[in-house]
């Protein structure tokens, strides 16, 4: 069976795209800085590299056959500070140029990569983006996150010049009981509390991180798959759709809606806030016309798996 290499396996997504791997028969080579904290596994192994020296084990990536690009520092995980914005950026386009380095200069056998990207990309809803969503043709934001997109994308375009596939993944909200977004919607409903960010009327383009892990998966696997696509379900839900439908599911009638104003969040979370409450629309009729199926098309099907 192909062997799959993956950046940022340790993370959320790496870990439950690792354990799928191996359920559909693939070997995995995890890739990080320093040696795994993980458990042995036969079908899974470790290496080791150094983004800021752009050095990687030679000889992991001599096995790979596809390679599945997660790394990069949480967005969501510290304040925004300029240290942060750059440790963000950097953290990805320099693990980025450590793959296209090493791709030059080490023999390899690599067909496929399959890059994670965000739906950062796109800036805040438009009149049109709001019927029709974001299409993967779209020009990149001119704030941070998109332009954190742009040059992340860049960063790892030259692979096409050494004969890769490159597929990217503009991914959006993730929902997974392990991390992300949907942890921190659970908070406040442990008191009986639906927090509702703003308005709520804010669109949060999501999928299912089964659903995801089955995409990076079925990337490498459709050889006409190439360039970008949305890596979201079909039915984006507004902020408030989803917290009163993950609240009647976890609480039944037993919650209060209680709305967090815009200026509240601002104090809290500082300019992250902005991307908080950013409504983003986003179209997956792209991937869709591949013929790839999802698990968990609705919020319904995907909150009650995930309750």
């Amino acid at each position: 069976m192909a062997t799959v290499l993956i950046t940022g396996g340790t993370g959320m997504v790496g870990q439950h795209l690792m354990e799928l791997l191996v359920v559909k028969g693939y070997d995995v080579i995890i890739v990080s800085r320093g040696p795994s904290k993980m458990r042995p596994h036969a079908k899974v192994s470790h290496a080791q590299w150094n983004i800021d020296t752009q050095e990687i084990d030679a000889e992991a990536l001599a096995k790979a056959d596809h390679i599945i690009h997660l790394a990069g520092a949480g967005v969501a995980d510290k304040r925004w500070t300029t240290e942060r914005k750059q440790e963000i950026v950097d953290s990805r386009t320099k693990s980025s140029a450590t793959l296209v380095t090493a791709l030059a200069k080490l023999p390899n056998k690599v067909q496929t990569v399959v890059s994670a990207s965000a739906i950062g990309w796109y800036g805040a809803d438009t009149a049109e983006s709001l019927i029709n969503g974001f299409t993967e043709d779209a020009p990149a934001d001119t704030e941070f996150l998109g332009e954190t997109c742009r040059l992340w994308e860049k960063s790892i375009a030259p692979v096409i010049q050494l004969g890769k596939r490159l597929v990217k993944l503009r991914i959006g909200i993730v929902l997974s009981n392990t991390g992300g977004a949907l942890v921190e919607f659970k908070k406040p409903l442990q008191f009986g509390i639906a927090g509702i960010l703003g308005n709520g009327k804010q669109m949060i383009s999501w999928i299912h991180v089964e659903d995801l892990c089955k995409l990076f998966v079925y990337a490498i696997e459709q050889p006409q798959m190439q360039g970008a696509y949305n890596a979201v379900a079909s039915k984006p839900v507004t902020n408030k759709e989803l917290t009163i439908t993950l609240a009647k599911m976890l609480k039944k009638s037993l919650f209060i809606p209680l709305y967090i104003p815009a200026f509240v969040l601002k104090v809290m979370l500082g300019e992250m806030s902005i991307e908080v409450l950013k409504s983003t629309n986003v179209s997956n009729k792209k991937l869709l016309s591949t013929g790839f199926k999802y698990d968990f098309a609705t919020i319904e099907a995907a909150l009650e798996n995930l309750k």
